[in-house]
């Protein structure tokens, strides 16, 4: 068993929490704080605790110098000032005089955010390498660890690993959640237990597929997943997006289970990938020419219908159209709906599909909403993950 934060004395410690601020950012605006404020309760316990608290983490991908612009930490500060009343300093670095000096002058109950830790990607990729010397700096930083973004748990990070390698470490309370409503609710599923697997990114997905299917009685599928194991059965999916490289991997599946895999019949879409465009509706099997599907059609909300009614748990990782189109969110929309009225157990898988029921006003309408697509992903599949493994134990 993993330490977790309240196995700590954090009375006066320079305690560095590592927490998933990546959140959608756009002209300096947050449009969904939702992760920001599942660690709430971990900042607020280290600070009724009298800790000095160091947050760091990252935001988006840093693979060139523009990048660093558009993914500045600096709207998050902002953010979590309002939303825990109090002050918190931005440290415009990841690593130097200034940030050295911050800590050494914080006072017990202070906190600090640290600029972007994938700032450190440019470069050489320190932070998302786990470079070792990077990890050592950063633990130099604190007295105690504790790792509380679920987001990327699945990654040896610099920021993860390469701290927890040098300090007393802990869970917060966010991945203590994670990790047992993940595991209470889907490692021994009540039955009939539906996987809803859907969104863009297939190649992935499909890999997860394997392990997914052999405990779900069966697996709705949606967005390019399902588009790809159409292509498989050998049906013309026009210009909607699929991976050509999976399409043998996803007829082997339909074959080893061609009871288990649910596959949309029909759909909408648009001869562009946009908005605001003249919708077309059909059955997958007759797609007009030169158009992509965008979302899943009336038929299949109502196949997909019958199978959630009768389940007792639901795992959903991914929307199964392009919600963020007003045109096509009516099939996330629909699944929204149907499960908010089922007794079953409902877990939402993360990432994309997390953002769209978030969006769509269905935040506390499920047993849980993870953090973490592509952790939540892993951790079910029953892979170990590289920021839990590294965690001091009990």
């Amino acid at each position: 068993m993993k330490k977790v934060i309240t196995d700590f004395n954090l009375d006066n410690k320079r305690v560095i929490i590592r927490c998933d601020f990546n959140v959608p950012i756009e002209n300096g605006k947050i449009l969904d704080d939702n992760r920001i404020k599942e660690s709430l309760k971990t900042i607020n316990y280290a600070i009724d605790n009298n800790a000095k608290v160091i947050l760091l983490s990252h935001l988006g991908r840093i693979k060139e110098e523009k990048d660093k612009k558009e993914n500045d930490l600096r709207p998050v500060a902002k953010r979590l000032s309002e939303l825990l009343n109090k002050k918190v300093v931005f440290v415009n670095e990841t690593r130097g005089e200034v940030l050295e000096n911050t800590i050494k002058n914080m006072k017990p109950k202070d906190v600090i955010l640290v600029q972007n830790t994938r700032y450190e990607d440019l470069p050489g990729k320190k932070e998302s390498s786990n470079d070792e010397e990077l990890g050592k700096y950063w633990a130099s930083l604190g007295d105690i660890f504790i790792n509380d973004a679920f987001g990327t748990a699945h990654r040896a990070h610099a920021s993860n690993v390469g701290i927890a390698s040098n300090l007393p470490s802990g869970l917060g309370f966010l991945m203590e959640k994670e990790l047992k409503m993940l595991g209470e609710k889907l490692n021994n599923p009540k039955r009939p237990y539906v996987v809803i697997a859907a969104g863009a990114k297939m190649k992935d997905k499909i890999v997860v597929i394997d392990k997914l299917i052999e405990k779900a009685d069966y697996v709705l599928l949606g967005g390019g997943i399902a588009n790809t194991f159409l292509v498989a059965k050998e049906i013309d999916v026009k210009n909607s997006i699929y991976d050509e490289e999976s399409v043998s991997h996803a007829k082997e599946l339909l074959k080893k289970y061609p009871k288990k895999i649910i596959l949309p019949v029909d759909g909408l879409g648009s001869l562009e990938y946009k908005d605001n465009l003249k919708v077309y509706s059909f059955d997958v099997d007759s797609i007009p020419d030169n158009v992509m599907m965008l979302d899943i059609g009336k038929k299949t909300i109502e196949i997909f219908k019958k199978y959630l009614n009768n389940a007792n748990t639901v795992f959903w990782n991914g929307p199964v159209g392009v919600n963020y189109f007003k045109n096509f969110e009516n099939g996330t929309k629909a699944l929204c709906e149907i499960l908010n009225k089922l007794k079953a157990h409902v877990i939402i898988g993360g990432g994309d599909s997390a953002a769209a029921v978030i969006s769509l006003g269905y935040k506390d309408c499920f047993d849980h909403i993870s953090t973490g697509g592509g952790a939540a992903l892993e951790f079910i599949e029953k892979k170990k993950l590289p920021g839990v493994e590294i965690i001091s134990d009990k």
